[in-house]
């Protein structure tokens, strides 16, 4: 049994996408109809949707998505953590049709301009409330915004961080530092996860190698172990670089064998509580 902690669905004529440029290979749209025959091909038969923009509608209708379909079994989503009632707001997701497949939020953090995002003090309190409606929070970061990381980390041990594309190093040019030493920074806190995911589209898209991917690969899995690593695909992002079964059959080959029950299973089952 295999999970995917991490792919997309969007529908371009329920709202754009303006993330994807207009002349992307992406810019359609993707259902689960069109995963879940890749999915039953590579053996996965479960997944965690994951949200795409910041908006509020988006969520509730993951969570209807969730319900609907077997193979999702669970949604980070996304709300204003800045909003004065963000606990309100987080039980009246939870309450929805299919509110019990929420397991996470995610902000676009990357998109910030401000580094310390994470540790202003509206944020901070969105995050405690996260917290304590019993749900972890994935960080969608470039490697400059990762000390950050680990500062939110620290400063709220009974959060669950998750570390979505391993915070996203610049796998093309194949510079480690200082993304290396900041990722074992960050896995220094025990309450932070991180996902082996969005790689490939981080390497050359056109001509990547499971060995580009190696250094990387090895530096998370020794920073966080494998009892704190889950596989993600990244789907459909990953198809600017490969398709679905490469993409798993790559991260295969760089986890070793004997920790694979980890890494495809048994991390995200615990992390998002499926």
């Amino acid at each position: 049994m295999t999970v995917d902690a991490h792919h997309h669905v969007w529908d371009l004529s329920v709202r754009d996408q303006d993330w994807i440029g207009p002349d992307s290979p992406i810019r359609r749209d993707f259902t689960v109809a069109d995963l879940a025959p890749e999915a039953r091909a590579a053996g996965v038969d479960r997944t965690v949707l994951v949200q795409t923009i910041t908006v509020p509608e988006e969520t509730p209708e993951f969570l209807a998505l969730a319900a609907a379909h077997a193979l999702i079994a669970g949604v980070v989503g996304w709300t204003d953590l800045t909003r004065p009632d963000i606990a309100d707001e987080l039980a009246r997701l939870r309450e929805l049709p299919g509110g019990r497949y929420l397991k996470g939020i995610r902000h676009q953090v990357q998109g910030e301009p401000d580094p310390d995002w994470l540790l202003r003090p509206d944020v901070r309190r969105g995050l405690a409330a996260v917290a304590e409606a019993g749900l972890v929070y994935d960080l969608v970061v470039l490697p400059h915004q990762l000390p950050a990381c680990a500062k939110a980390a620290a400063a709220l041990p009974q959060l669950t961080f998750v570390l979505d594309h391993l915070g996203k190093p610049p796998i093309a040019s194949g510079a480690l530092e200082p993304w290396a030493a900041d990722v074992r920074a960050l896995a220094a806190h025990p309450n932070t996860v991180c996902k082996l995911s969005g790689m490939v589209t981080e390497a050359d898209p056109a001509s990547w190698t499971v060995d580009d991917l190696r250094p990387y690969a090895d530096a998370v899995l020794d920073a966080f172990g494998p009892a704190r690593l889950m596989f993600g695909s990244d789907w459909p992002v990953c198809t600017l670089a490969a398709g679905y079964g490469d993409v798993l059959d790559a991260a295969r080959q760089l986890v070793p064998a004997r920790e694979h029950r980890q890494v495809f299973e048994d991390t995200a089952v615990r992390v998002y509580d499926l």
